[in-house]
């Protein structure tokens, strides 16, 4: 019983290292649109997100309840030493793709990571895959998908309502919108994410006897697992906030007032229902959504596909680590002890690679160089709106017109010229990027 008890408290710690880095993972859900746009200043976003996302810990338990006895059997032989290797794999492929500054989702890759063990130390009869299913691959397709649908349209509507207002006053009430839809969308991820490790924990300890199967987490549980994604979430993920604020579109206060509405909604109904969304598929695709819905808005698809395919990669990655973990972990002490070592070496490593590129609130909103080479999607006949950062980039580095009737032909003279196509006095330099 010793021996469990000390397991239990070491899933627990580990539990809520993994909290903490969701919460610097995912504090770009709520806070990239209102840092880009300038409506709060970085530190005072993060600050509130970290506060709202506490708040929100204590609103609900009905997503814990699906990690803590939905997604595993929790009769079926489930050892603390399997929830361990999952949080492992969990919190190493969160820090990779920390690193890569690439938004994809925390709680799949919990999940996964779950899954992943489990299967290699139980076996598969112990996942439930109709919940799987229904509560986790089911809403990873329709979130953003709906989500998305639902930021375009809202965006659209925003400019057709406010295109006859001045533009100076509609930019403060909506830098002000979306302050408050930032706010809901820090209390909505609070409600769900956070949830999702204290049902680990929950797991943990009734795995470990020391709670009925189906019970839902004590008050230390709730307020343990709230204060550290606050915590991580004050600590501000800059990497994924510089990508999802200026590396996906160039947005302006209307869209991300849209944006966040959109996914505050979504979010919020999908905890009411039990559903463990991703935060950061709902977040992304309304980010997108509200690129498509502004007319001559420009939309990276590059990095859009850079982030699917981490989206793809997240679960089946996350369940690889784990396996590996709980392989180890099955062995005895020593496996455990090893798992633990290999874990602290891998973060340290990722950690160290970071600091050669340092990303932070003062940096947040430059643009790195791969967003920068980005090509932005093309409308026909957009209306004037301010040059983004990729076509100003372009604009710097293009040759500038010709002085008047240098380099210009005559009619006369391009008849007398074969093969002279007839452009115009347009300069090539002149195209817009979109």
């Amino acid at each position: 019983m010793e021996h469990i008890t000390l397991l239990i408290g070491i899933v627990i710690v580990t539990a809520l290292v993994f909290d903490f880095t969701n919460g610097f993972h995912d504090t770009a859900n709520a806070m990239a649109t209102t840092i880009s746009t300038g409506a709060l200043a970085p530190r005072a976003a993060v600050a509130m997100s970290a506060v709202l996302n506490l708040v929100g810990a204590f609103l609900s338990v009905e997503v814990a309840k699906t990690i803590s006895s939905g997604i595993i059997d929790e009769g079926s032989g489930i050892r603390p030493e399997v929830i361990f290797a999952g949080l492992v794999g969990a919190i190493i492929w969160n820090l990779l793709t920390w690193l890569a500054g690439l938004p994809s989702s925390s709680s799949h890759a919990l999940m996964g990571g779950l899954i992943g063990a489990t299967v290699a130390s139980v076996g598969l009869g112990a996942v439930n895959g109709d919940v799987v299913v229904m509560k986790v691959l089911i809403p990873a397709l329709a979130a953003p998908l709906v989500a998305g649908i639902a930021s375009l349209c809202a965006t659209r509507l925003t400019y057709r309502v406010a295109r006859n207002a001045d533009e100076g006053q509609t930019a403060k009430g909506y830098r002000a919108g979306q302050i408050t839809s930032a706010a809901l969308v820090s209390l909505a991820h609070g409600t769900n994410d956070a949830q999702k490790t204290m049902g680990v924990i929950t797991l943990a300890l009734v795995t470990g006897g020391a709670l009925a199967p189906g019970s839902d987490p004590p008050v230390w549980v709730i307020g343990s697992a709230g204060l550290a994604i606050a915590a991580g979430t004050y600590l501000g993920g800059w990497r994924i906030i510089r990508t999802m604020g200026r590396g996906i579109t160039d947005i302006a206060p209307p869209q991300g007032f849209a944006a966040q509405t959109s996914a505050a909604a979504t979010i919020l109904a999908s905890s009411h229902i039990g559903f463990s969304l991703s935060t950061t598929h709902v977040c992304s695709g309304a980010v997108m959504g509200s690129g498509i819905g502004r007319k001559g808005g420009v939309v990276r698809w590059s990095t859009a596909g850079r982030m699917v395919v981490g989206w793809a990669l997240t679960l089946p990655a996350a369940a690889l680590v784990a396996a590996g973990a709980a392989f180890l972990a099955d062995q005895g002490d020593w496996g455990v002890t090893l798992v633990a070592v290999l874990t602290l070496a891998i973060c340290g490593t990722i950690w160290a690679r970071s600091r050669r590129e340092p990303v932070d609130h003062t940096n947040v909103n430059d643009v790195s160089p791969a967003t920068a080479s980005a090509e932005p999607a093309s409308e026909s006949e957009p209306e004037p709106e301010p040059a983004g950062v990729v076509t100003t980039a372009m604009q710097v580095v293009a040759p500038p017109p010709p002085p008047a009737g240098v380099g210009t032909t005559t009619a006369a003279e391009e008849r007398a010229q074969p093969g002279t196509a007839r452009t115009g006095n347009r300069p090539a330099s002149a195209t817009s990027l979109g």
